[in-house]
């Protein structure tokens, strides 16, 4: 191996290296994950209105995937699923990381 085949080697293996660092300090920082089912608009009578047994129709159609939030940044779509006895969450599309950082 060339002496300049050597160097850049090492270059990126000490920069790879730093990155794992990196990612070892954000492994541990909380980050809160909602499931969004859908949203709707109301006026302060109707949600004054509401009561138990009220159905409130939202924008989105039945089987449409949910929206899956990290800190209220949309990075993925999924569906409910059951496990055990709780409701659970698969993912189903994940999105680009590049578009989720611009959103940042």
């Amino acid at each position: 191996m060339a002496e300049n085949e050597t160097a850049q080697t090492n270059e990126e293996t000490n920069s790879e290296s730093a990155g794992i660092d990196n990612l070892k300090v954000l492994e541990n920082i909380e980050v809160k994950l909602t499931v969004e089912v859908g949203s709707t608009e109301l006026k302060i009578r109707d949600l004054l209105r509401l009561n138990e047994g009220s159905v409130v129709e939202l924008e989105r159609l039945a089987g449409d995937p949910l929206d899956i939030l990290a800190n209220g940044v949309k990075i993925a779509k999924g569906e409910v699923v059951m496990v055990g006895e709780r409701f659970g969450i698969r993912f189903t599309e994940v999105t680009n990381p590049e578009n989720r950082v611009q959103k940042l």
